[in-house]
């Protein structure tokens, strides 16, 4: 029997055991419909394709979670779902702000003082630990509340916390070393 004529549970054990084949076949049968609803609820193809992507890559980490009792395509949805939800809840926060990223030369509706605080920050961001780093920024750069952070990055509401306030604290500290900040 080849992977296209397993049933389901089958299918799914076999995604399990790692065989890439099945988990090539699962994305085959579903891929169509997760796209389909990511493509209504966020109305823009590119945005509809990274979800599709985020939800299958959450789907294989997953799998093992799936209760067989249940139907499947309501819990792939569900994940297709919330991955849209989050996407659109991140678009809508989103607004024109100073990125970390941006180059010094792309600053100069900035004051001179702001312009060096900002290189400050860049510099010292870029020392602090990755984990910690990435949900500072994803908390004050792109607005994102700690729930959401913690389901973008599959760690625990409490973990997200205590990196954002680490990379806080260590960012103060940093700043405060170097002179930035009087205090």
């Amino acid at each position: 029997m080849t992977v296209s004529e397993l049933p389901l549970a089958a299918l799914v054990n076999e995604c399990m055991s790692g065989r890439q084949p099945a988990f090539a076949e699962l994305l085959r049968r579903y891929q169509g419909l997760i796209f389909g609803l990511c493509l209504r609820m966020l109305r823009h193809r590119e945005d509809a394709e990274d979800a599709t992507q985020e939800t299958f890559v959450r789907i294989a980490n997953n799998l093992h979670r799936w209760d067989q009792e249940r139907s499947f395509e309501p819990w792939i949805m569900a994940i297709a779902g919330n991955r849209c939800r989050t996407r659109l809840a991140v678009l809508s926060r989103r607004r024109p702000m100073l990125s970390l990223d941006e180059p010094v030369a792309d600053r100069s509706h900035l004051d001179q003082g702001a312009v060096h605080l900002a290189e400050e920050v860049d510099s010292v961001l870029k020392d602090v630990r990755r984990e910690c780093r990435v949900a500072f920024e994803m908390f004050y750069r792109d607005e994102m509340p700690y729930a959401d952070i913690a389901g973008e990055l599959a760690v625990p509401l409490g973990t997200v916390k205590t990196w954002v306030h680490r990379a806080r604290k260590e960012l103060l500290q940093r700043l405060k070393e170097r002179g930035t900040l009087g205090v």
